[in-house]
């Protein structure tokens, strides 16, 4: 009688060890997943920036015209949102299936691990926003400048601030130094930003 009672006091006892230790968990993965979603924000606004950008500066190179270079600005704003959002579904659908084969081999059910599938629309309109946030800036730095080499200095001053704010966020996120963080995605801007333009001034001055 007294094993019998042993054991009726020792099974309740582990139980909220357990669950505890399972809501820890979920706490972790749920947290880990916002860090790479915002990651990933930064990351799709910083392409949106420097893509445009760059554009802007390489049409700046051969035509003093804004109008051309806001236009040039936006169709890549438009075809840099729409590619983001077809890669990234395409990507997030195939994600989707591996893990729903992986469910069916271990014969998990669907029910309860639906919510924590990767959903292919969200992910999609999420990096074509952040590529348009990203995107506008230099747009907007650009739009109300009549004068052409003001407005590509204010789009190359803009862009930079752009630059260190998207690397201390990206720091931030990943837990990595703000100071080498800021400084690579500054520089990588910059060499951008200068390739364009100088290869778009030399193919121009062809009279190509």
């Amino acid at each position: 009688m007294s094993s019998q009672n042993d054991l009726h006091i020792t099974v309740p006892e582990e139980k909220p060890d357990q669950k505890y230790g399972q809501v820890s968990i979920e706490e972790e993965i749920d947290y880990s997943q916002r860090g790479q979603w915002l990651r990933a924000a930064v990351l799709g606004a910083t392409d949106g920036l420097v893509s445009v950008a760059s554009l802007m500066m390489g049409v700046g190179a051969v035509k003093e015209d804004v109008r051309a270079m806001i236009l040039t600005g936006f169709a890549g704003l438009v075809a840099g949102a729409c590619s983001m959002a077809i890669g990234e579904f395409v990507s997030v659908c195939s994600q989707r299936d591996v893990e729903v084969a992986q469910m069916k081999r271990e014969k998990r059910i669907p029910r309860n691990e639906e919510d924590t599938l990767p959903n292919p629309v969200q992910a999609a309109a999420a990096s074509a926003i952040a590529f348009m946030l990203g995107a506008i800036i230099p747009l907007l730095a650009a739009a109300f400048i009549v004068d052409h080499k003001v407005r590509l200095g204010v789009v190359v001053a803009t862009v930079t601030m752009a630059l260190v704010a998207f690397g201390w966020i990206g720091a931030f996120l990943g837990k990595s130094p703000v100071v080498k963080s800021c400084f690579r995605i500054l520089v990588g801007g910059w060499v951008a930003m200068a390739i364009t333009f100088g290869l778009t001034k030399w193919i121009g001055s062809t009279g190509l």
